[in-house]
Formats: C-alpha cells, sequence, structure tokens
C-alpha cells in the first residue's frame, strides 16, 4: 500500500471506522480526535451528534457546517436453528449491490466476520435466475452451525453490521476508493475548515458538526440545529457522479474532479438564494471550480436544519461520488479540497451585516 500523507491517514481512519445510524461512537471518537485539536470546546446532543465550536467574533453570526457520521449498513433481527443470521437494512440499499458481500458484525465480544449469501443460482429455475434476489431472502453466514454457536461468538440482535472495505489510493493517486464516503467525507469537510481557520480572524462562530442518524430521516441534524441554532449552514454529503457508462447528462450532470456541487434543489429542501447566490460570487472570484445539481430523490442534512427553529439559510455542498451506498464508493481528492476552500472563505467573509444581507436576498 502507498504510504499515506496526512489527509489521506484521517480519511481512511474515518472510513475504516464502523457506524450505522444509533451506532456511531466509533467514527464520533475518530471525528473527535481530529477536531479537537481546532475547536475551543467540544459537545454532544443528546443523540451523539458531536460539535465542535470555534469562536472567531463572539456574539458573531452562528456557521453550521454538518457531515453525518453515519454509514448504511444493517442489524442483526434474528438468529435461526442452523446458525444465520438474519438482518434488517438500515439505511438505503439496493439488492444488486449486496449478495456475496463481506461484512462485519460489531458485538460486545469483538468484530465477528460475515458474508452476505441467498439460495445459489444452480438450483433456482431459468425465470427466477434472471430476477435480482429479494433482501428479505438474503442472509448473513458467518460459519456457525447452530444458533448457539452464533450466541457464544456474542452476536445477538440488534447489533450492527457494517459494509467490510479497505481504503484504497488507485493508480491515480487523486482517486479515492473506501466504504463510507457517505459521508464521512462530510465529516472530513468540516475538520478541514476548523483547521484552516485555525489563527485566522473570522467574524463569527463556526461548529464543526458531526451529525448522527441521517440515513433514517436526517434526525441528529435536526437536534444539533435545535441545540446551536445557526444563522447559516452548509450541509456537505457526497453527491451523484453522473460520469459513468450509461448516464445521460440529464440523469444526472456531476463529474468527478469538476468541483464541489452546488446543490440547486433536492427532495428535503429548496436552496437558499442569497446563500447560494453569495458562495457561487466568492468561488468566481477565486477562481475555485464548482458545479451546479439538482436530485428529484434524496436528501441532506440541511434539509433538517433550514427548518429547525425559526428558519436557517441553509445550502448543500457535496462531492460528486460513484456508487454511494455500497461496499465501496470512489471520489476525487481535488473536489474535496476545492470544497474545503470554498467553505473556508465564505467563511471569513460571513460578518453579521453579510449574515443579513443574505437571510433577506
Amino acid at each position: 500500500m502507498k504510504k499515506l500523507d496526512e489527509t489521506l491517514t484521517m480519511l481512511k481512519d474515518l472510513t475504516d471506522a464502523k457506524g450505522i445510524p444509533g451506532n456511531e461512537r466509533e467514527p464520533r471518537e475518530v471525528m473527535r480526535k481530529y477536531i479537537e485539536p481546532y475547536a475551543d470546546e467540544l459537545k454532544t446532543d443528546g443523540l451523539g451528534s458531536l460539535i465542535a465550536e470555534k469562536v472567531g467574533l463572539e456574539n458573531g453570526p452562528k456557521i453550521m457546517i454538518a457531515g453525518h457520521l453515519d454509514e448504511v449498513g444493517f442489524m442483526v433481527t434474528q438468529i435461526d436453528d442452523k446458525g444465520f443470521v438474519r438482518f434488517q437494512t438500515v439505511g438505503g440499499w439496493w439488492s444488486q449491490v449486496m449478495l456475496a458481500q463481506r461484512v462485519t458484525i460489531v458485538t460486545n465480544k469483538g468484530d465477528v466476520t460475515g458474508v452476505i449469501g441467498s439460495k445459489p443460482p444452480h438450483i433456482l429455475s431459468p425465470e427466477a435466475r434472471k430476477k435480482p434476489v429479494e433482501i428479505k431472502d438474503m442472509f448473513i453466514d458467518i460459519g456457525a452451525s447452530s444458533r448457539e454457536e452464533v450466541l457464544e461468538w456474542g452476536v445477538k440482535p440488534g447489533d450492527q453490521v457494517v459494509p467490510y472495505f479497505e481504503f484504497t489510493v488507485l493508480n491515480n493517486e487523486k482517486m479515492l476508493l473506501a466504504k463510507a464516503w457517505d459521508n464521512r467525507i462530510g465529516c472530513a469537510i468540516a475538520i478541514d475548515v476548523l483547521k484552516q481557520l485555525k489563527g485566522v480572524d473570522h467574524p463569527n462562530v463556526v461548529y464543526g458538526v458531526g451529525t448522527v442518524q441521517e440515513e433514517v430521516g436526517l434526525r441528529g441534524a435536526k437536534t444539533a440545529a435545535n441545540m446551536i441554532q445557526p444563522d447559516i449552514a452548509f450541509g456537505v454529503d457526497v453527491g451523484i457522479a453522473g460520469d459513468t457508462p450509461g448516464v445521460s447528462e440529464k440523469e444526472a450532470l456531476g463529474k468527478m474532479g469538476k468541483g464541489p456541487q452546488i446543490i440547486l434543489y433536492d427532495a428535503s429542501m429548496v436552496s437558499h438564494k442569497g446563500l447560494r447566490d453569495f458562495v457561487t460570487d466568492v468561488a468566481d472570484e477565486l477562481a475555485i471550480p464548482y458545479q451546479f445539481d439538482a436530485m428529484a430523490g434524496g436528501g441532506t442534512d440541511s434539509g433538517a436544519i433550514h427548518i429547525s427553529a425559526n428558519g436557517v439559510p441553509a445550502l448543500s455542498i457535496t462531492i460528486a461520488t460513484r456508487y454511494i451506498h455500497s461496499h465501496a464508493a470512489m471520489l476525487h481528492r481535488d473536489d474535496y479540497e476545492h470544497a474545503v476552500k470554498l467553505i473556508t472563505e465564505v467563511i471569513k467573509r460571513l460578518d453579521a451585516d453579510t449574515v443579513k444581507n443574505i437571510t433577506f436576498n
């Protein structure tokens, strides 16, 4: 494996951490370790979202940057007599990316390796073979021969099950392959924005936030926003990359390496026009590349944040990513670094008057 620099080491640590919705302790501790040196105060909300506060100007506007800590995965629901593990999906999964994939069951006694199985195609009828296997007909095989053996190994209902994948830098070293880019890349952006602001004057108070339970309904974003009560918010997440074979520009505009995506519209939010214009003006001024995107479905933490308290001008900034909600997703390092730069430069300009102008734009 190629030697990893400081940024890649952080990205590996974040994506390697195991944390489905409701089980975010491990990624939260990784994020805490990396963001602590740049924060004046660290706290959590009642659901477990991590909130790192950095004061530039006390009583200045409050700016929230939210990435979510959770990743899509599974939960053990029952164990049958023969020792096969039944599970529930947690977050959105497409059945075609699941079969024969390796998973890790996190138990009180340690990690247990398994593989997602189904009835073999060799014994199916030709018609059945043509159809995708339904998730309800899949199971996890951990090599046990009985329910007793499974219980002995520490596996029990409610345990989280996480995709297994090794963080990989590809031959093109800008291309990074890992599980859980959705959305440890957002957490990394929040960390690095605070890092860029270290020792820098900024006319506001910045909150770098790792939210919980985004994949099951933007839940931690809601509780964290209620706690912070921000004046401006950015949801940072992965977006859709439309640059693979068979995808038309009409279906997905995003391209890897062409800059962060400014989301105009998704199922959770119409982006705030004043904030969107301000951000793109800063990008244009500094020649930071960006691309627009709109999605009929899906949403980010901005969807919950913008309707918290009395309403918050919010914008989603995303990283074009291939193969999200599978075992291995791919993104481009330049997009990540440009997103950090853009958000940092925007924050430096968000003083009280500017925020007031944006709000009523």
